[in-house]
């Protein structure tokens, strides 16, 4: 699997692990801080996982409409935009409920990109270690709300 990680692009793994530093980030800052601050970085931490999710789905967008044969668009169109539609829905409950529903939403956005065949051969195992590190990282705010 290490050997895996050394086949995707520096800059891309560059970019993507820094992209879990707000995860952690967050998610510590709330275990850390008292009451007062607790809620700010758990609400700050519900945003970003919101906004990472569907920076998800708009690269399944886009790996999709890339396609020369546009038969058969509809289904990928389709699960490309759910992942949006759940970010904005976990912004709109409880800090807790929204956690839970990131998390949940995130996972099967890895199962399903695990399993996408259009994308770089190297994909699924950056997003499979993205994955992990920001589900972790929604795992201990919800251990604190």
């Amino acid at each position: 699997m290490l050997r895996s990680l050394h086949s995707i692009p520096l800059a891309v793994r560059i970019l993507g692990f820094g992209g879990l530093v707000p995860f952690f980030a967050t998610s510590i800052a709330a275990i850390a801080t008292g009451p007062s601050l607790r809620h700010f970085f758990l609400q700050a931490l519900l945003s970003y996982g919101a906004i990472i999710l569907s920076f998800l789905g708009g690269i399944r967008w886009g790996l999709a409409s890339a396609r020369h044969d546009v038969r058969g668009l509809l289904m990928p169109l389709f699960i490309s935009v759910l992942p949006a539609i759940l970010a904005w829905l976990s912004l709109l409950l409880p800090v807790f409920a929204g956690l839970m529903v990131l998390s949940i939403s995130l996972s099967a956005m890895l199962w399903a990109d695990l399993k996408l065949a259009t994308a770089p051969a190297w994909y699924p195992v950056l997003r499979l270690y993205l994955s992990i590190g920001a589900i972790v990282a929604l795992l201990l705010g919800l251990a604190t709300s």
